[in-house]
């Protein structure tokens, strides 16, 4: 699957501005998109960054549908200015990831991904009222139950929601996922591929499939 040109840009966030790339599929003569994407990155104490591979490779998979995407850094991490908030900070700088999309592609309509700790972000954004009009929530083995672990209590997403999640996982327990995401008020369509493991090793076609599929639908 081949990479749209990446094009690095700042973004003025909360804390300071934060580092991100622009690739866009299109050709510079093309209509306007109907959508574009946001993906976030794992957690920046592990290690997490915008090109972590199952960032990237959910960013590809957009391009490959002509959906641009927004990658970034949280406060903190690589160039974007800022530190470490406990989710809080990380969240509202992706709010401002996504209204600077909606600056550069008026009129489109926002998707979210996230993978592991992202995936919480990309979920906290989606029930804010600022991510009100999110179409698509994509959640790469995530770290919910950590973060909400009374399932009764979730907030509910606007948008159809999908949840990937890999019953090898070494990093966050799977079993918890899936029992969670079968018991959250908003129940998200969940995909469960056996034997793979959190970073998606040697498996990460298996993730486009499944991302694509949900896509499509």
């Amino acid at each position: 699957m081949s990479r749209a040109p990446a094009q690095p840009v700042q973004v003025d966030g909360p804390a300071g501005v934060l580092q991100a790339v622009i690739e866009d599929p299109l050709a510079a003569d093309a209509p306007a998109p109907a959508y574009f994407a946001v993906v976030c990155h794992p957690h920046p104490l592990h290690g997490g960054t915008m090109d972590n591979k199952v960032v990237t490779t959910l960013a590809r998979t957009f391009h490959s549908l002509g959906i641009p995407t927004l990658r970034f850094n949280y406060r903190g991490v690589g160039s974007s200015a800022g530190s470490w908030d406990e989710g809080r900070g990380e969240t509202q700088d992706a709010l401002a990831v996504l209204a600077a999309g909606r600056a550069r592609w008026p009129g489109a309509v926002p998707w979210l991904a996230g993978f592991s700790f992202g995936g919480f972000v990309a979920f906290n954004v989606s029930t804010q009222s600022a991510g009100a009009d999110v179409a698509r929530l994509f959640t790469i083995a995530p770290a919910l139950p950590r973060h909400y672990p009374d399932a009764s209590k979730v907030p509910v997403p606007p948008c159809p929601w999908l949840v990937v999640q890999g019953d090898a996982d070494e990093v966050i327990d799977p079993q918890q996922v899936i029992q969670w995401s079968q018991q959250v008020p908003a129940q998200p369509q969940l995909v469960v591929l056996p034997g793979v493991g959190h970073f998606f090793h040697g498996k990460l076609d298996l993730l486009q499939e499944q991302v694509l599929a949900f896509a499509r639908n």
